[in-house]
């Protein structure tokens, strides 16, 4: 990975300490605090031992520095082609991120070098000035933990005039839409974003309950055989997913991942995608949804 290594957060948590020991900070024990804070938890036990055992040289054992200035992580080329590449997703600018550094940077693909399968192409209007100044309101009541209030046509042909505690937005990579997951409305918890209308901060006194749907949820059992490095993507894949692993053998693993009932369509898709590489063990109802989707898709002629 581009960024997996230097940008890793063994080699933060390293840098931050010697940043601090060069500011005059030799305490062990604040050392340790930083090792807490920004690694995992058994890097307690090798980071400060190799510093004062002198193992990596960047330390003496006294918890000196013989470095004279604060560690920098200056991006390479092939970083700034690939931010550049993604910063030409619409999806990016949604949540306003700037790259000022990147005008000259070529960018290392495009959106016309690839093309998606298995996803819907009614997908959320992504640059649309209206979607775009909705999807900021949402994003920034979600991180004040404020209120919003919006209309929205039901599938009735009925608007109705909604006052909501925005919790988080999910997105569907089959459907190509964000949703917003609410709380304080209890006729609905889930939203499309797109379906949303003149939506506005509410800066009303009345407050809202707290309550928020509980979403079913489920969990798929599948075994990965860990060849043409499977495991990896396939974790990869799931990152934002909670998921449990264990090693079966030399190259096969069981992983269970917990979801949301409404996403099985998209995880069954997700799932597919691997291949032969991984085998779907659990619940039935999700075996019978696979062995669907490949039946359709013999039918269809496709392999």
């Amino acid at each position: 990975m581009i960024f997996s290594e230097l940008y890793s957060a063994y080699y933060n948590t390293i840098a931050a300490i010697l940043s601090r020991i060069i500011e005059g900070e030799h305490s062990e024990k604040e050392l340790q605090k930083i090792v807490a804070e920004r690694a995992f938890g058994e890097s307690l036990l090798t980071i400060i031992p190799a510093f004062k055992n002198e193992k990596w040289q960047l330390v003496h054992g006294d918890m000196t520095t013989p470095l004279g200035h604060k560690p920098t992580m200056p991006l390479t080329t092939l970083q700034k082609r690939w931010l550049k590449a993604i910063s030409l997703d619409p999806r990016v600018k949604l949540f306003g991120v700037e790259f000022p550094d990147l005008a000259k940077v070529e960018p290392l693909f495009t959106p016309e070098d690839y093309h998606v399968y298995d996803k819907y192409s009614d997908g959320d209007p992504f640059e649309d000035e209206e979607y775009v100044r909705q999807f900021r309101i949402v994003l920034e009541a979600i991180r004040n933990d404020s209120q919003i209030k919006f209309e929205m046509v039901n599938r009735n042909g009925k608007t109705m005039y909604i006052r909501c505690r925005p919790v988080r937005l999910e997105y569907s990579e089959k459907d190509d839409k964000f949703r917003l997951i609410t709380a304080g409305w209890r006729a609905v918890s889930v939203i499309n974003l797109a379906k949303m209308r003149n939506c506005t901060h509410y800066s009303g006194q009345k407050e809202l309950d707290r309550f928020e749907w509980d979403r079913r949820q489920d969990t798929l059992t599948v075994k990965v055989r860990d060849e043409r490095n499977a495991l990896e993507r396939f974790m990869l894949h799931f990152a934002h997913f909670e998921k449990q692993a264990e090693k079966l053998d030399e190259n096969t693993y069981l992983v269970r991942i917990n979801y949301a009932h409404d996403d099985e369509p998209e995880m069954v898709i997700r799932i597919l995608s691997f291949g032969p590489m991984v085998e779907v063990l659990g619940p039935e109802s999700f075996k019978k949804l696979v062995i669907e989707k490949l039946k359709k898709q013999k039918n269809c002629g496709l392999k």
